[in-house]
């Protein structure tokens, strides 16, 4: 699911502080009932590092969320996002990591490297603080490890899956372009769905 940022959310990311401050943003504008279950979102980068999207792709129970390569980097792929990073809280409170955030983020880490999206960081956030992956050289010691390296059938399979990703994104493309056009024209809206495919909301958007 999306998150709708404010202007101000859309901020060029200089370092973990940066992030930490639009994601408690997000996270405390949630009920307290949501706030007790364990989330995880994408931020998307641009290559000058501002934010392109952020992305709920997971929300779990108390302890635990889970998430897939292509739940994790369809988005980046739609939005042309050259950079990712990941963030999960911990309703407990502590920002203390767990050998499975370390194994995930190792996996993602070696699949972005495969499509070519980089993964910058992984926070583990609270209400009121934060630890970051990359400023305690976690993200650097996984970049050498020899686990979860994407070899043989995976490995053709995740790169399919990139360039099915990549084509659907390319016919929306193409298909907002025609709308945008045919709005133009002065094409009604209900016209412009019934050619186009698109959904309300995408063509309100034009």
């Amino acid at each position: 699911m999306n998150v709708r940022l404010t202007k101000e959310q859309k901020i060029k990311v200089l370092n973990s502080v940066d992030v930490y401050f639009v994601m408690q943003q997000i996270l405390l504008r949630e009920n307290k009932i949501r706030r007790n279950q364990e989330h995880f979102w994408v931020v998307g980068l641009n290559t000058k590092n501002k934010i392109l999207f952020i992305e709920l792709i997971g929300l779990g129970a108390v302890n635990r969320v889970n998430a897939d390569p292509p739940d994790v980097f369809r988005m980046a792929i739609y939005k042309l996002a050259v950079k990712v990073i990941l963030v999960h809280n911990h309703p407990s409170g502590s920002v203390d990591a767990s050998t499975g955030d370390h194994e995930f983020t190792d996996r993602m880490l070696k699949v972005g490297k495969l499509i070519n999206i980089e993964v910058v960081d992984h926070l583990i956030i609270t209400e009121d603080g934060y630890t970051s992956f990359a400023d305690k050289g976690i993200m650097d010691e996984l970049r050498k490890s020899g686990l979860f390296e994407i070899m043989g059938p995976e490995k053709k399979e995740l790169e399919q899956w990139k360039i099915d990703t990549e084509k659907k994104r390319a016919i929306k493309q193409n298909k907002l372009e025609i709308a945008k056009k045919m709005k133009a024209d002065g094409v009604d809206a209900e016209t412009i769905k019934k050619y186009t495919g698109l959904t309300d909301a995408a063509v309100r958007r034009l």
